[in-house]
């Protein structure tokens, strides 16, 4: 059995979701589809999702909704249409979105939930009702009815242990069943989202409770790239990479796969593989436990901008105890998380999301700890991004680093900080956020291109241990 989940770009047309339908009537192992709201049409285009926070903006101000009620509407009817559903799918689906615009009794966080999981709904009844139009033995499992418990916490929710041992049933239904992702029910019986994206994270849950032999998880590229196709020309395909390879290439800016998705997966040991939607054909890229590093001991580099860093220097910090508890301390009361923290003996650096350091944080922070940690030296830095050079061989070849440096060097751009995970999966750079692509295409160059600065790295042999 193999659960296929389809993205939103997708399932973005009723021309996508034919394409949909035949990858699979082409293979019956498929008999789980976990479905996406309607991505993006072009590139100008407005996603469901978006439109849907469009509307609960409007109710949630208490503003006229009519107009951005029907934008939903419209988008449903045209998907409708161009599949040969009937309308009266479209009239029920109408009607939901009212009644829920019209709920004094739901609080805004949960009825935000609501609203924005209608468009995963609403897509998978629609599909379920097409493939049955052409032939195919499909039925709509709504995420309740599957069993996919998740905690209250809309907009942010985690899956319940429990949920694993119920989906076990559904291996037992003779349909082809069709489930919408990204969202399910809380104890309370609420209605609760993942974050943006979060259908990934429903696939690999669902793939995880029934034992799946293989997630696949289409989407509108024929495979995983070494690097951002829009940054460096044609970049390599990657045909096969870990778990950790590509969670950490998911944070640091690969927009694939979510990359909260991959762990249920991981913990059941399912295979992974990322396939083209438009090339279904295609090898795509699979994702394991463990691959064969010693030619490719790199499997990709990432990037993402949006980071802020605040740096902190006071002389023998490192004998201060509880030094560290206390500056993580002032960022927690002000609601702040934060990504990386590279620190030496005398100072220490802290990496966040540019968006959270409002002007009025900016300042209280750094009045308390000017106040309360009586440090020589702090310091608010913007505009920031973050450079992951990702690879599970990176530990065991000699020269990674130096190829970095060199790479570094030749673009002209100044490292403002350097910190390896903990993991030893990945090698993370900082640099200002107007210099990340140049430096991004210098590092693909000496990793994966034909001129490289410095010579091949050498992979290190294991060693015996000696009695």
């Amino acid at each position: 059995m193999k659960v296929a989940k389809f993205g939103g770009t997708s399932v973005a047309s009723g021309e996508q979701i034919k394409k949909v339908g035949d990858i699979i009537h082409e293979d019956h192992e498929r008999k789980i589809i976990i479905v996406s709201a309607p991505g993006k049409r072009f590139s100008s285009d407005t996603k469901t999702t978006d439109l849907l926070i469009a509307l609960d903006t409007q109710v949630a101000a208490k503003n006229p909704y009519t107009e951005a009620l029907q934008s939903v509407i419209e988008r449903f009817q045209e998907i409708a249409a161009s599949l040969g559903c009937g309308n009266e799918h479209i009239v029920a689906f109408s009607k939901e979105l009212q009644a829920l615009c019209e709920d004094d009794n739901i609080s805004d966080v949960h009825r935000t939930d609501c609203l924005k999981a209608c468009g995963e709904d609403f897509n998978a009844r629609l599909i379920a009702a097409y493939l049955n139009h052409r032939g195919i033995n499909a039925k709509y499992v709504n995420p309740r009815d599957a069993g996919l418990v998740l905690s209250d916490e809309p907009g942010n929710a985690r899956v319940e242990p429990e949920t694993f041992a119920h989906l076990k049933k559904l291996r037992d239904l003779e349909h082809t069943v069709v489930i919408p992702g990204f969202f399910g029910y809380s104890k309370s019986g609420h209605l609760v989202t993942f974050p943006r994206g979060g259908s990934d994270i429903s696939g690999a849950i669902i793939a995880a409770g029934v034992q799946a032999s293989l997630y696949e998880n289409f989407t509108d590229v024929d495979s995983v790239y070494a690097a951002n196709p829009n940054v460096v020309d044609q970049p390599k395909k990657i045909k096969e990479m870990t778990y950790k390879e590509m969670r950490e290439l998911s944070y640091a800016g690969f927009s694939v796969f979510h990359d909260e998705a991959l762990m249920p997966a991981f913990h059941a040991g399912i295979p992974v593989r990322i396939k083209n939607t438009n090339n279904p054909e295609g090898e795509g890229t699979l994702i394991v436990a463990k691959r064969d590093y010693e030619t490719t001991p790199i499997s990709g580099i990432a990037s993402d901008e949006g980071f802020a860093s605040i740096y902190v220097s006071k002389y023998l910090m490192n004998r201060e105890v509880g030094f560290g508890r206390k500056l993580l301390q002032i960022l927690e009361d002000e609601e702040l998380s934060y990504e990386h923290v590279p620190s030496g003996i005398d100072d220490i650096s802290i990496i966040l999301r540019e968006e959270q350091l409002t002007a009025e944080k900016e300042k209280r922070i750094m009045d308390k700890i000017q106040t309360e940690l009586r440090v020589d030296m702090i310091k608010i830095e913007r505009g920031l991004a973050l450079i992951m050079i990702v690879g599970e061989g990176m530990t065991k070849t000699i020269g990674m680093a130096a190829k970095a440096t060199a790479a570094f060097a030749i673009a002209k751009v100044n490292i403002e900080m350097i910190n390896q995970g903990s993991s030893e999966v990945s090698l993370m750079f900082g640099v200002k956020a107007k210099d990340v692509s140049r430096a991004v295409k210098a590092l693909y160059n000496e990793y994966f291109g034909e001129n490289p600065a410095v010579s091949d790295a050498v992979v290190l042999e294991p060693v015996e241990a000696s009695h």
